[in-house]
């Protein structure tokens, strides 16, 4: 499971020309789900988005997690997350999961991501062509891949 975590100052999701979810201050989630991807990589994902240490405190140091902050976290699925570039120019996705695997795991991540975090989070919709915007607040990127966690 790979996540890209963005910092964002304010952050949403339109599918045709509507507004699905929007939010302020907190971190917008890319996620991309592979085959091999289980529970255990979504706990530690979950854990670690949530619990990440990336926003300033009163000194402007990165001690603050979003959750530490009171911010908010909009998921969105991406499976050009599981994008292999080794060869040519058109990337292969073919470790991507077909949205019968990679489905009810995105909706279990919402949950889990919802129990670490203490309320709701937001989200895209799976499988749709959406528009994503956001001001990203840093800039601050982050990439994480479940399977680099040891």
């Amino acid at each position: 499971m790979r996540v890209l975590i963005q910092r964002v100052l304010q952050a949403s999701v339109c599918i045709n020309s509507h507004v699905k979810s929007r939010i302020n201050s907190g971190l917008l989630v890319l996620i991309g789900i592979e085959d091999a991807d289980n529970i255990a990589d979504l706990e530690w994902l979950s854990n670690k988005i949530v619990n990440l240490r990336i926003f300033d405190d009163d000194n402007n140091v990165p001690n603050k997690s979003v959750k530490d902050m009171g911010g908010d976290i909009l998921l969105v699925s991406q499976f050009t997350l599981q994008a292999l570039t080794k060869k040519g120019n058109r990337p292969s996705y073919i470790k991507a999961s077909k949205p019968d695997v990679a489905m009810p795991l995105y909706e279990k991540m919402i949950g889990q991501l919802e129990h670490d975090l203490g309320r709701k989070i937001f989200t895209g919709e799976f499988g749709e062509d959406m528009k994503v915007s956001l001001v990203n607040d840093g800039p601050v990127t982050i990439f994480i891949d479940s399977k680099n966690k040891a």
